[in-house]
């Protein structure tokens, strides 16, 4: 009650998990309902299907028993729902039930992946017209979600509530109307004595702060970036912000993803105007566009995908972002005779290489894949070498302004320093395009150096404010930066 009473401004239905509670504690079940004030589902959810229940069915019925006794004229005063497994076969408790107003839902769960046949599944559950469908499966991969997406379509009619669990799936928890679930479950994940929440779970100030959940609509238009882990990622507070201050009908979400060919199938039944794309997929998503503007052509990848009728268009904002906060950072109308490295050869080192040939840096590029570096390099005659003691050695010919574009130093990277064998003099300029964490191992051993230093969010927001340019059509709002709060600052 007093975690409910905390966030009451943001909660619309409460969940009592019964399984949760110590023993002594379910004995007083019943009282939960007057006293939460709001309509309340009554779950007891056993291990098997990702609770803490174990004492066996009959116990468990008897403890639903419990919750529905003495029911009361007023209905606020009853459970509003009654969250019962769909291998579990009670007829008399859902006719009890149904006599006092109480709703079913009869849920599915699968911990470990998602079913072959959800359809099946799905037609399967269906024993009484008034019952909610629940199916909660696990999602390995895109296709995992995409399925679960076009069994909501296939029974639009249906009273449901869909959930593709799992860091794959975070989107159906957000976009939980378009997936045609009547709710999306959330935890106080921020309270010190919080449960660990089924994965994928947004905590609840988040989900309504962040992506203004309870503004969406069936019309809202979606924005969101594509990539992979996707982990954590900046983009999505700073155009929701500006969507909740401009009081547009919009939302921006992660759509992390294993599979470009799946994501593009399924985005079709989404209400899609644009995306941001980052790593791995800057030069995937290139042949799935109708049409790409010259900023393609020149980088050979893409970071902005926005819709021109029917038709997907993609540019890059990299380098324009790139180059308007690497001037402001160094104090610069150009680089001629600033001899810079870059690290790494992917999607973003693309468009930092063009905007330097175009700048007029001296540059020499460093990959673990030598023929990756010298592919790039060879369009503007760069200098290149592998990341290795002889690409060490050319660098330092080459150290005016180093540039990190690769993913090390981001959470789940695997590595933290792309260049611990380099020895920084303190004299360097040092860029690292990675922005979460603030400060990585390799800008904070630079920083430890006397360097001057600069991390990636600054380029961030400034090409995420070309994007809004290509999203809508018209100049981004600066007046309101003032007032955007970030992880990022």
């Amino acid at each position: 009650m007093e975690i409910l009473n905390k966030y009451r401004k943001y909660t619309d239905i409460a969940e009592l998990r019964v399984d949760c509670l110590n023993p002594d504690e379910r004995l007083l079940i019943r009282q939960f309902p007057q006293r939460a004030d709001i309509p309340v589902i009554l779950t007891i959810r056993r291990d098997i299907d990702g609770g803490y229940f174990n004492s066996g069915d009959g116990a468990r019925i008897n403890l639903m028993a419990r919750g529905l006794a003495y029911a009361d004229a007023d209905k606020r005063r009853n459970f509003a729902y009654l969250d019962i497994e769909e291998d579990l076969n009670v007829p008399s408790l859902e006719e009890a039930a149904r006599t006092f107003g109480i709703k079913i839902i009869r849920s599915y769960h699968n911990v470990k992946g998602t079913d072959t046949d959800l359809s099946e599944k799905f037609r399967s559950m269906l024993r009484s017209e008034d019952a909610i469908i629940k199916i909660s499966v696990y999602a390995n991969s895109t296709s995992d979600v995409y399925r679960l997406m076009q069994t909501g379509k296939e029974f639009k009619k249906q009273a449901k509530i869909l959930i593709a669990s799992g860091h794959y799936g975070i989107y159906s928890r957000i976009l939980a109307r378009q997936f045609g679930s009547f709710l999306s479950y959330t935890s106080a994940l921020a309270e010190p004595d919080a449960l660990p929440a089924a994965p994928g779970q947004i905590e609840i100030t988040e989900l309504v702060n962040n992506y203004n959940f309870k503004s969406i609509k069936n019309d809202t238009k979606i924005f969101g970036v594509l990539g992979n882990p996707l982990k954590k990622t900046a983009s999505p507070v700073f155009f929701n912000s500006i969507f909740k201050m401009e009081g547009i009908s919009a939302v921006y979400v992660p759509f992390p993803s294993d599979s470009v060919d799946v994501f593009f199938n399924m985005i079709k039944d989404f209400n899609i105007q644009g995306l941001s794309v980052t790593v791995p997929f800057k030069e995937e998503v290139i042949e799935k566009l109708d049409r790409q503007t010259e900023e393609i052509v020149s980088y050979g990848a893409c970071n902005t995908i926005f819709k021109d009728g029917a038709d997907f268009v993609g540019t890059n904002t990299d380098g324009k972002g790139f180059s308007d906060s690497l001037l402001a950072f160094l104090n610069r109308t150009h680089l001629k005779k600033i001899k810079t490295t870059i690290i790494g050869a992917g999607g973003v080192a693309k468009a930092v290489a063009y905007e330097l040939h175009r700048l007029g840096a001296r540059v020499l590029i460093l990959n673990r894949s030598a023929h990756k570096a010298q592919s790039l390099a060879a369009k503007y005659k760069f200098a290149w070498n592998a990341l290795d003691k002889h690409g060490i050695e050319m660098m330092n010919k080459y150290k005016d302004l180093i540039i990190q574009t690769t993913t090390a130093g981001m959470e789940g990277s695997g590595f933290d320093d792309p260049i611990p064998m380099y020895h920084f003099t303190g004299k360097e300029s040092v860029m690292d395009l990675v922005y979460s964490p603030e400060m990585t191992p390799f800008l904070k051993r630079a920083q430890d150096s006397g360097c001057k230093i600069q991390n990636g969010y600054d380029m961030l927001i400034r090409q995420a404010q070309y994007q809004y340019t290509y999203f809508f059509g018209r100049d981004f709002p600066k007046h309101l930066m003032s007032r955007i709060k970030t992880n990022g600052k």
